[in-house]
Formats: structure tokens, C-alpha cells, sequence
């Protein structure tokens, strides 16, 4: 979701929304009290975060999955398929779903691995099983607990943290900081910055969001739109490009477009000279006919070097207890 501006303050709406925060909060840990998490035979990697809105996550997701192919694990990604219509438990098609049916995370799972859709996380992980899975990589579902996790990872934005610290509505919260550190096994802090984790003891990654194709559009002039949790973050990927930014439009993430909304950032675009660009996220959303004339930039995960990664990764090795 697009977090509010006064989710980085503790002004009047903040306050004001407190108690229903605290009442999200209660509901966060009765769920947590009366689940009876399945245990799936393949082993379960969880990577989560503690607030609404983009942290990484998926690209996190991905890279993570990448590395466990390299070490021969059969990796089936599960994921609940945010804002997608179909329910499942489903295989995801790329060729068959649109990110209508599945979502648009989905969608760029399954072109890493195998990617199940469900938002019964326990019938998800047993279709994951009879596809042969070895580890089952969570995309999202920290605060899910119907299938009991191995290794949990947190992904946090190394500049904004957690924001005013306050639970939603009233902040980007999804649980209090303290509580959802207590479960985690590493945390994952995207970009620079640094954030109070305290206290938590376990390791704690470094990682950065690169484009996958850095000089494809140095010294082009673009037009740019976003649908993501934090469009700006997209609009600097594109200055550190090297890219002359004529324009921009943001849009609420997770965004379905229209066709009179494609057609008038292109015509923006085309008037100003300038080629429409966008995110992979947004890329996936946009109907296959309406591509045409917009360009996706593609951006992948990348770890600083840390043996723990390697060590923590080993402990998904199939059968270890």
C-alpha cells in the first residue's frame, strides 16, 4: 500500500488512530494464540516485514530462491496472491493468470520457480509438497501463522525503518517492533541507513536493489510512472541511471491501470520526447495489448558478503532438524 505522509510523524491523525492500532495489535496476537501451524515436510523459509508497503521483499524473495536452486534444493515459492482474484491453491501460469488473477508479485515469482497461490498458506504448502518441493520460500506471511516456518527473515527499509513506530492505521506497523523481532531469525536491511533493532541478536544482512540493465537509459530522456509503495524510490533508481526525468506520475501501489490512464501517460510521454518506463511490478499489471511503447526496468537483489547468509541458508538442507 502507499503509506500516508503522517506515518512518518506523531501528529494529530496519528494519535487519533492509536487505539485502532493497538486493536490491530490484539488481533495480530490472538491469531497468533489460537493457530495450530502445519508442519510441511519440505522446509519453510519465510521472508516477511513488519510494515505495509514496499521493503524489498519480493526481489529479497527471489534472490534468496536463487541461491537455494545454486545449492540443489527444489525451491517452490507460496505466496497469498495480493490483490489477485483467484484464491487457490493454484500452480501459477504466466502464460494462463494475469496479475488480475494472481497478483503481480506472482507473477514475477513464477519467473524464478515454481509459485503457488493460496491464502490458505497450509493447503498452499501441500501442493507445494506434491510438486516436490524441498524448501518452500514464503513471499510475504510473517504475520501468517497456519504453517510453521524454519527460518524466518524480516526485509526493513534501511531509510525509513519503521516510521512513527505506531501500529496500523496509525503507522506502518504490522505488529509492535518488539514482538515481531522476538520470532525473526535474520533481518534483512535494505539501502543505506540505519535502524534501531534492539533487541534483537541474531544477524542482520545488508542488501541493495540494482537494476538489472544500469546504462540502459543513461542519458535518455524518460517519462516515468509508478504504482509501488514508494514511487520516489523508482523515480531515483532512474536519476542514478543516468536518465534525464521529464516527468513523473505515481499511483497508488499495487495499482490497476485503465486504458484511458495508459493512453495519457503516453501521450505525455510521446509529447515530450521522452520513452514511458515503469517498474517490473507495474509492467505485469498492464494488459499484454497496452504494452506497447512502455519499457519495465527490471531490478534484482544483491547481498553484501556475509558467511552467515551461506550458514543460515544450510539450515533449510532437507531432513536437518
Amino acid at each position: 500500500m502507499r503509506a500516508p505522509d503522517f506515518w512518518n510523524s506523531n501528529g494529530l491523525a496519528a494519535r487519533l488512530l492509536a487505539p485502532l492500532g493497538a486493536l490491530y495489535g490484539l488481533s495480530i496476537r490472538a491469531r497468533r494464540a489460537r493457530a495450530h501451524p502445519f508442519r510441511a515436510s519440505a522446509r519453510v523459509l519465510c521472508v516477511g516485514n513488519l510494515t505495509a508497503g514496499g521493503s524489498g521483499k519480493t526481489p529479497v524473495a527471489m534472490a534468496l530462491a536463487r541461491m537455494l536452486a545454486a545449492r540443489r534444493y527444489k525451491v517452490v515459492f507460496l505466496t497469498r496472491g495480493y490483490r489477485g482474484r483467484l484464491t487457490g491453491p493454484l500452480p501459477v501460469d504466466p502464460a494462463k493468470h494475469s496479475a488480475a488473477d494472481v497478483g503481480d508479485e506472482a507473477l514475477l515469482l513464477a519467473a524464478v520457480a515454481p509459485t503457488i497461490v493460496a491464502r490458505d498458506r497450509a493447503r498452499g504448502a501441500e501442493l507445494a509438497q506434491s510438486l516436490g518441493a524441498s524448501v518452500i520460500v514464503m513471499d510475504d506471511g510473517f504475520q501468517n501463522f497456519q504453517l510453521a516456518k524454519d527460518v524466518s527473515l524480516l526485509v526493513i527499509d534501511a531509510e525509513t525503518g519503521f516510521g512513527n513506530g505506531r501500529l496500523i492505521p496509525a503507522g506502518p506497523l504490522r505488529e509492535p517492533v518488539e514482538q515481531g523481532l522476538a520470532r525473526a531469525d535474520g533481518i534483512v536491511l535494505m539501502g543505506d541507513g540505519t535502524v534501531a533493532l534492539q533487541p534483537f541478536a541474531g544477524p542482520i544482512f545488508r542488501a541493495v536493489l540494482r537494476p538489472s540493465s544500469p546504462d540502459r537509459f543513461d542519458g535518455r530522456s524518460v517519462f516515468a510512472m509508478a504504482g509501488i509503495g514508494r514511487p520516489e524510490k523508482f523515480f531515483h533508481t532512474l536519476e542514478a541511471m543516468g536518465a534525464r526525468i521529464v516527468g513523473t506520475r505515481a499511483f497508488p501501489d499495487h495499482h490497476r491501470y485503465t486504458l484511458l490512464e495508459i493512453e495519457a501517460v503516453k501521450r505525455i510521454a510521446s509529447n515530450a520526447g521522452a520513452l514511458l518506463v515503469t517498474t517490473e511490478k507495474d509492467f505485469v499489471r498492464i494488459d499484454g495489448n497496452r504494452r506497447d511503447g512502455i519499457l519495465s526496468v527490471p531490478v534484482h537483489a544483491v547481498f553484501a558478503d556475509d558467511p552467515n547468509l551461506g550458514i543460515m541458508l544450510d539450515r533449510l538442507a532437507p531432513g536437518r532438524a
